[in-house]
């Protein structure tokens, strides 16, 4: 049995899976997902896993150089794109390195999050609750 915090076999094989500058998607429970991308679906009721602590299980293995989120999300839940870029922050520490944080229209999300190797979705009904990250290395 694994050690870590992900046991989620779909995602840890995702994860696993990532070479450097593919992307996986966390989304809410709204995100349209494209027919051609991997769906790992985590979603049980509304608001079950919650975002966060989805993105906090991943960040536990995946090495992040860039998220991708919509600019929408500062305006609409303001309170989560805090928590957000306060935990890009602690990645940035955790890492030693800078994680790039970019803003695009959701309309341009949902483009590029089907090009993701994969899209995790969660139970999240916070608006606009979605990030791609995109794969470091970690040497």
């Amino acid at each position: 049995m694994k050690k870590s915090k992900l046991i989620n076999t779909q995602l840890s094989l995702a994860v696993a899976s990532l070479g450097h500058g593919q992307a996986l998607t966390i989304c809410d429970c709204g995100l349209p997902i494209g027919s051609e991308v991997q769906r790992i679906d985590l979603a049980l009721t509304h608001g079950v896993p919650g975002f966060m602590e989805t993105l906090d299980v991943v960040l536990s293995e995946q090495q992040v150089e860039e998220v991708v989120v919509a600019e929408e999300l500062a305006v609409i839940s303001p309170a989560l794109f805090e928590k957000l870029t306060t935990r890009i922050a602690q990645l940035e520490d955790k890492q030693g390195r800078e994680v790039n944080l970019v803003m695009v229209s959701h309309e341009s999300f949902k483009t590029l999050s089907d090009q993701s190797l994969a899209v995790v979705r969660t139970g999240e009904c916070t608006p606009y609750a979605n990030i791609i990250l995109r794969s470091g290395v970690v040497f």
